[in-house]
């Protein structure tokens, strides 16, 4: 299998930009919350569910962004499109999907079974 890796380097480039604005993005309205004063119970409320919220995404974000830098690393050396897991190739479709991804679909799944047992 032939992969585009300047392609896919451009893909992975651009979304780690598009992070870093929604991180900032987040973080300033994060700042301009704080200054605000609150006036009642129900603003308060409103308030702390738009700061979690915030906050998941910001997680999110932040795992993302790891992800592709760390796929950019695996490009650098060689191993960018080869799952972590089994050594396969990951399938095309999903590096078209996903090109953070280091698992082929196989893995991706077994991880996702662990990650929802308690």
């Amino acid at each position: 299998m032939t992969i585009d890796l300047q392609k896919y380097r451009e893909r992975l480039l651009a979304k780690e930009q598009e992070l870093l604005r929604d991180m900032a993005r987040i973080e300033t309205e994060a700042r301009e919350s704080r200054s605000a004063d609150v006036e009642d119970p129900v603003d308060e409320a409103i308030s702390s569910e738009a700061k979690a919220a915030a906050f998941h995404e910001s997680t999110l974000n932040m795992q993302t962004l790891q992800q592709v830098r760390t796929a950019l690393r695996r490009m650098e050396e060689g191993d960018y499109g080869t799952c972590i897991d089994c050594g396969k190739p990951i399938e095309p479709a999903r590096l078209e999907a996903v090109p953070w991804t280091p698992y082929c679909l196989t893995d991706q799944q077994r991880h996702d079974q662990l990650e929802q047992q308690p």
